[in-house]
């Protein structure tokens, strides 16, 4: 489970860097500094913590509950804007509610980015025992502000398509709603699972799919022989 959640943890800092590309380069520096500010300023909260604390929290059905619903509105806000960038992107004209939508959309930058900065910030406090925890912290807080204003400026470099970039926060937001998934359920399951496979039923889904492959293929042919005759 720890290792789901960790993959889900650098899928959050890929999104916040793809979805800061489309931001103008002084919210970008400004965003980047929220972040590094939120880093050196919680280690007070931090040295509170344990090394098992997570394992704590993945173990508390509750809190987990509570982390999906927040995943969840995350997830739909960030896909929300993809699908409005794609609208005006390929639309000739667009409602005025729509450029304002997708102008709000684009300045919300997530908030999962700063639970990732909070556990990191733990995690680099017990790495480094002995050294004074406001420099561990206000250190890390530099090296965020550094490796998020370059991994932006970066992204923009490798992939300069906005359409591209676009795609990959549609998919990875999409990733991270699967693995939410997983994450929350906490090993729980609403059905039993059963051992053997069920030849029947399987025969039937089989059936369908073939049924459905040769209906779309036939309706294909006829919908472009009419456009051909229509020509």
């Amino acid at each position: 489970m720890e290792t789901v959640v960790l993959v889900m943890m650098m899928l959050v800092c890929f999104n916040y860097i793809l979805k800061q590309t489309y931001r103008k380069p002084y919210a970008v520096v400004f965003s980047a500094a929220v972040c590094a500010l939120f880093t050196g300023s919680m280690w007070r909260y931090a040295i509170e913590q344990s090394k098992s604390q997570v394992s704590v929290w993945l173990s508390d059905s509750a809190l987990m509950l509570d982390a999906a619903v927040v995943l969840t509105l995350e997830v739909a806000v960030q896909m929300a804007f993809c699908i409005l960038a794609a609208h005006i992107q390929t639309s000739g004209k667009v409602k005025p509610r729509t450029i304002w939508a997708y102008r709000i959309l684009r300045w919300f930058p997530g908030v999962l980015i700063f639970p990732v900065l909070f556990s990191l910030l733990v995690t680099v406090i017990f790495a480094l025992p002995g050294v004074p925890f406001p420099t561990v912290s206000w250190s890390l807080a530099g090296a965020v502000l550094v490796v998020l204003t370059g991994g932006i400026y970066g992204m923009k470099r490798l992939l300069p398509e906005k359409e591209i970039r676009l795609e990959l926060l549609f998919l990875s937001n999409a990733l991270i709603a699967v693995l939410g998934v997983i994450a929350t359920v906490n090993g729980r399951t609403a059905v039993a699972g059963i051992s053997k496979v069920e030849w029947p039923a399987l025969a039937g889904v089989c059936v369908l799919l073939v049924i459905g492959l040769v209906g779309g293929t036939a309706i294909y042919r006829i919908r472009l022989k009419h456009i051909i005759k229509n020509k």
